[in-house]
């Protein structure tokens, strides 16, 4: 019988990613979105696959629309993804942030709980949570301090989920996601911003590229892979949550050396410091241990932070060219 997913939030870069992934498994994925007549789902059209997903409108902070969408579909199993995104932005709207986040995977959860329909849950949990680790790796016993409004309503999903897996006995797991890219990111993001700015100082469409602080440092992984890991937390016997990441870290200034390379530039001769781009708090050193998703789930990253680097890079000069 026809495994069936629900992926909430498939519009987005891992949305997306996930359902090619599910498809190619034989699954029959439906998508939600919070307005599916509206939504272009241009990364679902971008990879081939819109026509093979029934598109439905949900809200996640509605708990009859989740209600009934969860009814109707009867999924095996659940993919939770929506939610505001961005971390910068957070700060701006700290309210959406919260009520998208946390009440939407607790209104997943409590549906579940309703229906007692048995459907697995992932939910997509963030590295954000553990803050300034410090040159210590996180692992998914390190505790979470947020610095950001998108961290604080991320670690209320995370123990919403870890509450109701051992209350109720819901097979329900965070992946603690590491930051990870690809082609579909969009371009409020800040690395999707030095791709496409690097290429258009290539060609000569661009002088200067601003920047906030680029002394941070992250473990920049591949979505297309990291989409793997969700779909094999749900296949696991017992429900835990897992820390997904390379094992590296590497500075904004390293990435954005990587990203100039490619093009055979020099960053430093393009790149100035916009004080206003700095976020109110950040984290300086975010480094993860992915040791046990590699040992109980058999996932380990491939792609190192160049690999993404130079994949967003050709993508990039091939839409310019399409």
């Amino acid at each position: 019988m026809t495994k069936k997913a629900l992926i909430c939030g498939i519009s987005g870069q891992d949305g997306s990613y996930l359902a090619k992934l599910l498809l190619e498994q034989g699954y029959e994925v439906v998508g939600t979105s919070r307005d599916a007549e509206q939504a272009g789902f241009s990364n679902l059209t971008a990879l081939g696959i819109k026509d093979q997903i029934d598109l439905r409108s949900m809200s996640l902070v509605d708990f009859r629309s989740v209600l009934a969408t969860v009814s109707s579909v009867e999924p095996a199993e659940i993919y939770n993804l929506a939610g505001q995104s961005s971390v910068g932005l957070s700060f701006e709207q700290p309210m959406e942030t919260m009520e998208s986040i946390s009440m939407g995977v607790l209104n997943l959860l409590e549906v579940i709980r309703f229906t007692g329909g048995g459907a697995r849950l992932y939910n997509a949990g963030s590295s954000e949570c553990f803050g300034d680790t410090g040159e210590i790796p996180a692992n998914e016993e390190t505790p979470f301090r947020p610095r950001s409004p998108y961290a604080v309503a991320k670690s209320a999903a995370h123990w919403a989920v870890a509450n109701y897996r051992e209350s109720y006995g819901i097979f329900a797991c965070n992946g603690i996601l590491f930051n990870h890219e690809s082609p579909l990111r969009p371009p409020r993001f800040v690395t999707s911003k030095i791709i496409r700015s690097a290429c258009a100082i290539k060609r000569g469409e661009m002088e200067k590229l601003s920047l906030g602080n680029i002394d941070i440092a992250r473990d920049w992984g591949s979505a297309r892979e990291y989409v793997e890991a969700m779909w094999k937390m749900l296949q696991s016997e017992q429900a835990f949550d897992y820390v997904i990441a390379t094992g590296q870290t590497s500075t904004l200034a390293e990435f954005l050396a990587a990203a100039f390379e490619a093009l055979d530039l020099d960053w430093r001769r393009y790149v100035e410091y916009n004080r206003e781009l700095a976020r109110p708090s950040d984290i300086k050193y975010s480094a993860a241990d992915p040791g046990k998703a590699e040992r109980e789930l058999g996932w380990k990253a491939q792609s190192t932070m160049r690999d993404v680097v130079n994949e967003m890079i050709a993508a990039e000069l091939e839409r310019v060219r399409a």
